[in-house]
């Protein structure tokens, strides 16, 4: 079990940084799929995942991410009041088909997933966004690897036991402080090699925040498994599970280190 999931964490990495380093068109139709897919994992536990409720999430994702790609975003709001409008219309006239609340799955689906991973590809095309898009994964997956070796090693305080019991207090924190040491680090690196010109501790900041948001996110998508008895939402990644289990924090991560950075930059 240890030895796939390395090996899928590794092969994700290598995919990651590849598609990534290239941006444009080529990320946003990977965060377009990989939205998709996390959407499918989403609707299944609510049992929308191939009905007409599941079929318009995924019309109006992928119609998102287009507005996305001819730079129009200024209809998302419109947009919005569609889907909402179509969902209810789907409500209405195959009741009592639906439940509200599966209804209510289908409208957020497509903002926890698709508009919140998006966020990648808009840091990403930020000006100076080709290094100021990796503090989304080391915010995320850096706090994440760091609060695991403090909590093993410190950890006595359980930061939410009745959702994940081996996360701690001292984790938590040890995750924040390490993200934003390998954001200042990180700033470091790129003001060395790559002349970015990049404010340690904007970095910092960045990752720290960043840090903190993405473990609300994990724990979020874990109440949400808690709650319908699932211990993954799927299989696509062997060793990590779903879309949703590898990118929980980075859901969260994505728009706080999108707007933080607008604020920075002024």
């Amino acid at each position: 079990m240890f030895k796939t999931r390395l090996i899928s964490g590794i092969l994700l990495l290598i995919a990651t940084v590849l598609i990534i380093s290239r941006g444009g068109i080529l990320l946003l139709g990977v965060l377009g799929i990989i939205s998709l897919i996390g959407m499918s994992e989403l609707f299944r536990i609510f049992k929308i995942r191939h009905n007409w409720l599941g079929i318009a999430g995924y019309f109006v994702a992928t119609l998102y991410y287009i507005l996305l790609l001819v730079q129009d975003i200024n209809n998302i709001t419109f947009l919005s009041i569609c889907y909402l409008m179509l969902l209810m219309v789907i409500y209405v006239f195959a009741f009592p088909r639906f439940r509200v609340e599966q209804v209510q799955v289908a409208f957020f689906g497509f903002f926890y997933v698709a508009i919140m991973l998006s966020y990648i590809y808009q840091v990403r095309a930020l000006s100076g966004g080709q290094f100021a898009v990796w503090l989304i994964f080391l915010s995320a997956w850096g706090c994440d690897t760091c609060a695991y070796c403090v909590g093993m090693l410190f950890g006595k305080h359980k930061m939410a036991p009745k959702l994940s019991p081996k996360k701690s207090v001292e984790g938590g924190i040890g995750g924040i402080v390490g993200a934003a040491i390998l954001g200042g680090i990180y700033a470091v690196l790129v003001n060395n090699y790559a002349n970015a010109g990049a404010s340690i501790i904007s970095y910092a900041l960045l990752c720290g925040v960043g840090a903190m948001i993405s473990q609300v996110g994990d724990l979020a998508a874990s109440a949400i498994k808690r709650n319908y008895e699932i211990k993954d939402y799927g299989t696509l990644i062997p060793g990590h599970g779903g879309i949703l289990d590898r990118f929980d924090s980075i859901i969260f991560t994505a728009p706080i280190i999108y707007y933080m950075t607008i604020y920075l930059m002024k």
